[in-house]
């Protein structure tokens, strides 16, 4: 890091003379299947090629990819080079070697596990939302984690940096530097939060390569026995972009959840889990959509009610749904429509029939904590202000575990839940 400032430090000295080629803010996603790992990396300026070296035994195979000029907004139009460099048909349960760069320069080695393709084999995974540049509180243990092989993908739904655009995009790499000790050993997916916003939500659809071909705003892939949908929260907020994302996310939404939900599909597949950013209900004391009784996400446009997923998730027997954005962490009862529907106030939540929906926005920011109303609902199960992630493990067809760790207490779970579903479909219908 030392190293990096330094040449960074010179070219403000020097900014005519001085060239760098230097890959920083790596970090790693998956393709459009498990099988392909992306690497994406930042130069400052123009290397005339992408590299990855890499292999399983040293790193004897090269990938070529493709570089794009990124300029910030804002009046500086700050200039960067972004590079993508996917590794096709890896080989599944290996440990690959890597270094990206140029013949201008090279990045350090890093690695990185690919998926097993064992039928036993458990999905590991770490998810969040709400991580900043400052106050980052869970980083640290992140990093370590990470780098003992403790996962196999991260997500990150919404919110990073605060802001990726400050600065003229200066906060943003700082953030990805930041996560690098992560993102660079493991597939990073993310989902767009409110922060991202600016300029049409062009940092983060410029520093983040996700599958599909929607910018990273809303894709699907699937690992093991889960299928996963991370979808944008944000196409309902910010219609001055247009009505027609809206439309767009949810016509694909449905499509993907009745290919998804096929008899063939769902045998393999049983597990459903979306993943955004803005959540359809809290607890939380504030003026956040979540926090009324119709929120957008949840119902659709106000009034006319158009394109609510809520309706979705339960038609199509959705299992799991993971929100950030209220800075706090928050475990609901099976719940649709404000009403508990597993019949009993009891863990596991066993053959649960509605959604469950759990919010986890306290991986550290800026901005702190969003308090709870003194009063917790009836539909809220447990709710901390607790720094810290959730992990997920998908351990079969039918057992589903997750737990949310305090940072601030040595890693201390603060809360854990088993979701138990022996007959994977529609919800109503028990």
């Amino acid at each position: 890091m030392m190293y990096r400032i330094l040449i960074l430090w010179l070219c403000f000295l020097q900014l005519r003379f001085c060239m760098v080629y230097e890959p920083e803010q790596i970090h790693l996603s998956f393709g459009d299947t498990v099988n392909d790992v992306v690497v994406t990396w930042n130069t400052i300026n123009d290397t005339e090629e992408s590299l990855v070296e890499y292999s399983f035994g040293g790193l004897n195979l090269t990938a070529n990819g493709t570089s794009t000029l990124f300029v910030s907004g804002g009046k500086e139009k700050r200039k960067q080079y972004i590079h993508r460099v996917k590794l096709p048909n890896l080989a599944r349960g290996i440990k690959y070697t890597y270094h990206c760069g140029s013949g201008k320069g090279w990045s350090d080695k890093f690695w990185f596990k690919t998926p097993s393709n064992d039928p036993d084999w458990i999905p590991h995974l770490a998810v969040f939302g709400d991580l900043g540049s400052e106050n980052a509180r869970s980083i640290p243990q992140l990093q370590e984690e990470a780098q003992r092989g403790m996962y196999d993908a991260v997500f990150h739904i919404g919110d990073f940096a605060y802001d990726m655009n400050w600065e003229s995009g200066r906060v943003g790499d700082d953030f990805m530097n930041k996560i690098e000790p992560v993102a660079a050993y493991v597939p990073y997916m993310t989902s767009p939060g409110n922060h991202e916003e600016a300029y049409n939500f062009s940092d983060y659809k410029a520093r983040f390569t996700m599958p599909g071909n929607t910018e990273g705003l809303w894709y699907s892939f699937n690992m093991g026995p889960v299928h996963f949908i991370c979808v944008s929260t944000e196409v309902y907020y910010f219609l001055d972009y247009g009505l027609k994302l809206l439309t767009n996310q949810y016509v694909w939404l449905e499509r993907d959840l009745e290919e998804a939900t096929s008899s063939e599909n769902r045998t393999v597949r049983p597990w459903i889990i979306i993943l955004g950013h803005r959540p359809m209900y809290c607890s939380n004391n504030n003026s956040d959509d979540c926090t009324n009784h119709e929120t957008w996400t949840r119902v659709g446009i106000p009034f006319l009610h158009w394109f609510g997923m809520e309706r979705l998730l339960y038609e199509y027997g959705v299992d799991l749904v993971i929100w950030a954005h209220e800075h706090s962490y928050e475990r609901l009862w099976p719940l649709y429509d404000y009403k508990v529907q597993n019949g009993s106030y009891a863990e596991p939540y066993r053959n649960p029939r509605a959604p469950v929906h759990l919010i986890t926005g306290s991986a550290g920011c800026r901005e702190f904590h969003d308090f709870f109303d003194e009063e917790q609902p009836e539909w809220s199960a447990f709710r901390s202000l607790d720094y810290g992630y959730m992990r997920l493990r998908v351990h079969n067809a039918s057992h589903l575990y997750t737990e949310q760790v305090a940072v601030d207490k040595e890693g201390e779970v603060i809360d854990h839940v088993w979701i138990i579903r022996e007959n994977h479909g529609p919800y109503g219908q028990e």
